[in-house]
């Protein structure tokens, strides 16, 4: 018997080598990496991408024979297909390699019709890394192209043409060219301009806090808190109120009334999914989401490593789930083992769960291979494929590692009739943050070990007036994760949606936060006002849920389409009918052209309102644009101008800077403020008030 197994293996492996194989990937990177794995027998070749799409120039999509597509061949891929055709027919069999996502999948079916391979053996192969294992693993494990996954992206293709084909084109009508209104994307620009609204809107409100510097018996200090009044939590708001309890405790000594002592741990971070390795690239590298994701695919589809030759550094990088091979897992527990010792094992393997539905058939983002550590390769890895290799592997080997614990002390204090508390910890054990410790850093603060009944004297009383903050502009990393959170977009949406608001000057970047510009504010307005649907959160994410239910092969893809577009047609008929043209009027001001003596004229242009001279294109002379904001400068009387930054965000400076270098980022009303006499400012805009600029007064009036 097993000379007979033995036989079929010796003639099946002669077939083998006498066959000839099509192997298509996406990219040549790919191609490269993938060419060192299989034999000589197998020929690859990359299709550069889609090579099939919805045409620019129109919708593309028959919305009165059941919103069918029309598919193109994409400008420029003629030749390429040609080529791939031939070297399919002369391959006994094709294998389309293309990505494992669905985006992968229907690039895969529409190389299937565009290179006419319906009567060739033609199977569909995916690896979710790039190693010599992987790759000859999925050639055994060859399947049929799934159409539940093309279809769903199909759904999701037509959705978005129809959605940014037919808004984008009513935006261009009525507001000017140039613009889009895709259906990610607009939920993204919304969330950002509630955000600068919240923001206007914010009024601060003054809390106080109160301290105690104590010490004990030995001399050793601590800083206890203010609690309250026995048991009952009192919160400060005001300085009278402070100076009460201040007033109570006053030349009182300090009881400590008790003492608990316990420890606590840490848990180890999940390994990185799409959305987490971007927000954490961004926080820690000042990655911009669409490099982070430029960077991962290099190394996904292969570095040139010394002593190795190329190979795939990290396993797939679109991803939206946290599961991790058994093997990647093994292999992980024998490296701590040998590198960190057995207490850094988690005793127990850590299963990270995810919200809602994820592809699980892709794993988090990991390293192929856990030895290949960092610095061992750093040498032939670019400056930022290295610190992103380093993030991505730091992240997994800590996710896989024993939880980091404490050592803690809580103390209650008693002096007078008002409670104080002071709580402390002490790292025991590192656990995970011996290899990742982003994010995660304590401030170690031990208090002295005390006992009930020890009695403390105040070497110093803290008191301090703050106020509340408004919430936190977006970040690229913030955004993602509220994306996430929310149910809007998917792994491969978030770092294009983020490019396309801020490439169609929407939003604007400053030192990572992100501000809405004011052509940005006009779209979101048109928006909310006519597709209020389309920008509605609930919505979004349940479209993404039913793009799920078709991939599941639980819904029909057309069937969402047919659902969706009655209502959006209506939106359309209602907005073409009443929104006015959004009039853009060149205005002629008392500026008076440097080089042709004609009046310049105000024009507005993708970052706002400039000066430009009306004989264009003879006089081709412009300059920024500041409009007057009706005021006197508080420091030295010269006009306030409403100006904006290289960015495009909106402030009031003085007409005489540099000299005078008043900045405002509300309007000043040129009052003065009646408690402190500083600069009264407006500030919001739904319900505009007046405050003090003065933080520290508090000052407001309706």
């Amino acid at each position: 018997m097993a000379k007979a197994a033995a036989e079929k293996k010796k003639k099946t492996t002669k077939q083998t080598k006498g066959k000839k194989y099509l192997v298509i990937v996406e990219s040549p990177a790919k191609a490269t990496t993938i060419g060192k794995f299989l034999g000589s027998n197998y020929k690859i070749e990359a299709s550069m991408g889609h090579i099939r799409d919805l045409p620019k120039s129109q919708l593309g999509i028959d919305i009165e024979h059941d919103f069918e597509p029309k598919y193109i061949t994409i400008r420029g891929k003629g030749e390429l297909l040609s080529k791939i055709r031939r070297d399919a027919k002369a391959a006994d069999k094709v294998f389309l390699a293309t990505d494992p996502d669905r985006e992968g999948e229907a690039i895969s079916w529409h190389l299937l019709h565009a290179l006419n391979l319906e009567d060739k053996p033609i199977s569909r192969i995916t690896f979710n890394e790039i190693t010599k294992t992987a790759v000859k693993r999925s050639i055994s494990e060859a399947r049929d192209i799934d159409m539940d996954l093309v279809d769903a992206q199909q759904a999701r293709r037509v959705l978005d043409r129809v959605v940014g084909y037919t808004v984008s084109n009513l935006l261009w009508k009525k507001v000017k060219k140039g613009l889009s209104g895709g259906r990610v994307q607009s939920v993204a620009l919304r969330l950002i301009c509630d955000r600068e609204e919240e923001i206007r809107e914010f009024i601060p409100e003054e809390y106080w806090t109160l301290g105690a510097v104590l010490k004990d018996g030995s001399g050793k200090g601590f800083e206890a808190k203010f609690y309250g009044k026995g048991e009952e939590k009192i919160n400060l708001s005001k300085e009278t109120e402070t100076n009460a309890v201040l007033k109570g405790i006053k030349n009182k000594s300090f009881q400590v009334t008790e003492v608990k002592t316990g420890t606590r741990q840490k848990k180890p971070v999940a390994p990185f999914t799409t959305s987490t390795l971007q927000q954490e690239a961004s926080k820690h590298l000042n990655m911009a989401s669409q490099k982070t994701m430029m960077v991962a695919q290099q190394l996904y589809e292969g570095i040139n490593v010394k002593g190795e030759g190329t190979v795939g550094l990290v396993s797939y990088i679109r991803t939206d789930s946290f599961r991790v091979s058994d093997e990647a897992y093994a292999a992980a527990v024998e490296f701590i083992k040998a590198q960190y010792g057995e207490e850094y094992v988690n005793p127990e393997r850590t299963i990270y769960k995810s919200k809602g539905k994820t592809q699980d058939a892709h794993e988090a983002i990991r390293p192929t291979n856990i030895s290949r550590t960092p610095d061992s390769i750093k040498e032939s890895l670019s400056k930022d494929q290295y610190r992103l290799y380093k993030l991505i592997w730091e992240r997994f080997v800590a996710s896989q590692m024993s939880p980091a614990v404490y050592d803690t002390l809580s103390v209650k204090l008693q002096a007078g009739e008002y409670g104080f508390r002071a709580t402390g910890s002490r790292l025991r054990f590192s656990g995970f943050l011996e290899v990742y410790s982003k994010g995660e850093e304590e401030d170690e603060k031990m208090i002295p070990k005390l006992s009930e009944g020890d009695i403390l004297k105040a070497e110093e009383l803290l008191p301090e007036q703050h106020f509340t903050q408004p919430p936190a502009r977006y970040t690229d990393a913030s955004l993602i994760k509220t994306l996430e959170e929310i149910g809007v977009g998917r792994p491969s949406t978030y770092a294009p949606t983020l490019t396309t608001i801020q490439t169609r000057h929407y939003v604007t970047k400053e030192a990572k936060n992100l501000f809405p510009t004011e052509l940005g504010e006009i779209v979101n307005d048109i928006m909310k006002g006519y597709f209020s649907e389309i920008v509605d959160v609930d919505f979004t994410a349940h479209m993404e849920k039913r793009l799920d239910e078709v991939e599941m092969g639980h819904e029909e893809w057309k069937q969402v389409i047919r659902d969706f577009y009655p209502d959006f047609k209506r939106c359309v008929d209602d907005a073409t009918q009443k929104l006015d043209k959004v009039e853009i009027k060149d205005e002629v001001s008392d500026v008076i052209c440097e080089k042709c003596g004609r009046n310049m004229v105000i024009k507005y242009g993708r970052y706002g309102k400039f000066l430009a001279c009306p004989g264009f294109p003879e006089c081709q002379n412009a300059k920024p644009y500041f409009e007057e904001a009706g005021v006197n400068c508080p420091d030295c009387g010269g006009k306030v101008l409403m100006k904006k930054t290289k960015k495009g965000r909106t402030y009031y400076g003085c007409e005489n800077n540099p000299e005078c270098g008043f900045m405002s980022w509300n309007k000043p009303t040129g009052e003065k403020c009646p408690n402190c006499g500083s600069y009264l400012e407006e500030k919001g805009r739904k319900n505009p008030k007046i405050v003090c600029s003065n933080e520290k007064c508090g000052y407001v009036r309706e």
